[in-house]
């Protein structure tokens, strides 16, 4: 074979045709051209012996995939190593040994205790070599040493795991009963199944460098991503072990480092009963460490980088799971991808870049949260739009200011006033504050019945740190709705609710709070003159919202659009020179006509639809066979609209 290489170990490779493409195609080259290779035909025309039995493949794997992709010659490379992927995939995941001391075992739950048995019977030996050609500085090849280390056995039993702690995991994971981790998104769940399914020993110590000395092996430190797993378990009572964040000053549980033995973590943070004898005069700061443990965890979330799903966020589980109870273990992990610049990957290099401090200072602390959670959601990549940036100052300014307007320069309507009179006798630097009280009437309700419904929406997304839509819905939809609210009710003539307006307002400040809290904290204590902070303020729970509202509300709005769409046709014909008895220069009549019963064809349909729901279930296909072919054009969008 010539990828055989003599340079390397032996330069003898064990041949096996059943299941390796290239050596079956290389021993039919062989056989074929026996005469070419100097070699009698006898030598390489053996019979094949299976060893692999695959659902796919068969017994001979190599012979099946060569001849249906046509492999003619072992030179054919690129066929080759697709053939090969193809091969070991099956092999090692779905095959079956036939032959041997393992024979009805997988291929890879055999591996192992095949090397195993090599090994000990002393036919083998460890042995390991770079990916590819490696040349140090001086010129050097390089090798790989086979030098002592310590692994942490992950994984199946089948991958050097112990058979209990990858299932128990794995199960915490999927969250099949409800009671696991939450990871948001079926994405995220399944990378981390996928990393349990192939994470295997993992060498977790290093002799150089920053870092935690292993304990039972001083000479060695903990590898940067195994470290670190559960040292949010530490932040529960740092603040009782020292003062400074460096550790020097002393803690008001009064307990130095050195006392800090594996027995009082055990009680800490393993409910062990056993308080050491030199830490009996210190039981009752023992006791509130603990409590002040048991309080605080298990950790709520965990939010990361989804780089580290492959690695340090796993092993994060894997320890917890080692070393905590159940009820301790992680209950949620968020991932979230890189952050993008204007849509560009931020580099130094191309200045496009931008820190944390430099955007506060451009754009304020306020408007760069809003553009950061305006970003995007899920693991992909996020988008810092600095033009997002920029028009939230501008938006956050002006609706503080209407804000400080409609509540500072309210102007009541007395009684026997009305909207329009007021506003045309009085000068009002904002209209907006001329309002109504009393009675509230039906654009008063669908506006507050709008806002309950964004508020619900807005919650549910902020509860599933989705803060792009929260944002949508708490802050854009919600200015949105005023303003539909205020159009409604100045074109009726009757101005807005003064309660309505303060509700608003209230809601705004809330929804807001978590993208935007200086904003939030200046309306709730300096407009609304809230007597305690905006961060003490619970979320609201708004009333469900009213279907009948708001299909009126979609319905007005639906025909305001119907009617500029029908506008802006007549425009358009006109500038193309069209006839139209359109003149937009003259005031405008619109007469709207309200059927007060469905068309007789309707009400056909109707009664058809009747007759096909059941157990809160519409069987469409019933509704199809009950409706004339010649009618089905019109009435199945009747139905599905």
């Amino acid at each position: 074979m010539e990828s055989v290489k003599a340079s390397k170990g032996t330069g003898v490779v064990t041949s096996v045709p059943s299941d390796s493409p290239d050596d079956y195609a290389t021993m039919m080259d062989l056989v074929k051209k026996a005469d070419y290779y100097g070699i009698k035909k006898e030598w390489a025309d053996l019979e094949i012996l299976p060893i692999i039995e695959t659902p796919s493949y068969g017994n001979l794997t190599a012979k099946h995939l060569v001849e249906k992709m046509k492999i003619n010659s072992p030179k054919d490379a690129k066929q080759l190593a697709e053939a090969k992927d193809l091969a070991y995939k099956e092999g090692f995941y779905k095959g079956k040994m036939i032959y041997g001391d393992f024979a009805g075992k997988t291929v890879e739950e055999a591996k192992p205790l095949v090397k195993q048995q090599l090994l000990d019977s002393g036919e083998a030996f460890n042995y390991a070599e770079p990916d590819g050609l490696v040349v140090s500085r001086s010129g050097d090849e390089c090798v790989a040493g086979h030098l002592d280390q310590w692994f942490m056995n992950y994984g199946t039993p089948s991958r050097s795991g112990d058979g209990t702690w990858q299932p128990a995991v794995l199960e915490h994971v999927t969250n099949e009963k409800g009671e696991g981790l939450h990871t948001f998104s079926t994405e995220v769940k399944n990378a981390f199944t996928q990393v349990l399914d192939w994470l295997a020993q993992w060498a977790c110590a290093r002799s150089y460098g920053l870092g935690t000395k292993l304990p039972w092996d001083q000479s060695q430190l903990v590898e940067s991503l195994s470290d670190s797993t559960i040292y949010m378990a530490y932040y529960t009572i740092a603040h009782m072990l020292h003062k400074d964040i460096f550790g020097k000053e002393p803690g008001s549980a009064g307990l130095s480092a050195d006392e800090m033995t594996d027995e009082v973590w055990d009680y800490l943070f393993c409910r062990s009963e056993t308080i050491p004898e030199h830490l009996k005069t210190k039981e009752d700061s023992l006791k509130k460490m603990r409590r002040e443990f048991e309080y605080w965890y298990p950790l709520d979330v965990r939010i990361s980088g989804k780089d580290l799903i492959q690695n340090h966020l796993t092993f994060f589980l894997y320890v917890h799971v080692a070393i905590f109870p159940k009820e301790y273990w992680p209950r949620a992990i968020r991932v979230n991808g890189h952050l993008l610049l204007n849509g560009e990957k931020m580099s130094k290099s191309t200045g496009n870049f931008l820190t944390l401090a430099d955007a506060t200072t451009k754009f304020g602390a306020d408007a760069t949260r809003i553009a950061l959670a305006d970003a995007g959601d899920g693991i992909e990549d996020a988008n810092f739009e600095e033009t997002v940036a920029n028009s939230n100052i501008l938006r956050m300014y002006e609706l503080r200011a209407w804000c400080e307007s409609v509540i500072n320069d309210a102007r009541p309507l007395k009684d026997g006033e009305t909207y329009d009179q007021v506003r045309q006798n009085e000068r009002h630097k904002n209209n907006d504050s001329i309002q109504r009280t009393g009675a509230k009437g039906f654009w008063d309700e669908v506006f507050e019945n709008e806002l309950n419904g964004l508020v619900k929406i807005a919650g549910e997304e902020y509860d599933a740190s989705n803060y792009k839509a929260a944002v949508k819905s708490g802050l854009y939809d919600f200015t949105s709705a005023r303003d539909f609210y205020r159009e409604i009710t100045k074109a009726a003539g009757i101005g807005m609710h003064a309660d309505s307006l303060r509700r608003y307002i209230e809601l705004q400040a809330l929804m807001v709070t978590v993208v935007a809290p200086h904003w939030a904290e200046h309306i709730w204590l300096e407009v609304l003159k809230k007597s305690d902070t905006v961060q003490n303020a619970l979320f609201p729970e708004a009333p469900a919202q009213k279907p009948e509202l708001t299909a009126a509300r979609e319905y007005v709005r639906s025909t305001q659009s119907n009617i500029t769409s029908g506008e802006g046709a007549q425009l358009k014909k006109m500038a193309k020179g069209k006839q139209t008895s359109y003149d937009p220069k003259k005031e405008k009549k619109l007469s709207i006509f309200a059927a007060l019963s469905y068309p007789k064809w309707q009400d056909d349909v109707i009664e058809v639809v009747r007759q096909n729901f059941k157990d809160m279930k519409l069987d469409v296909g019933g509704v199809s066979k009950s409706i004339p072919k010649t009618e089905s054009k019109r009435a199945m969008p009747f139905v599905q609209g």
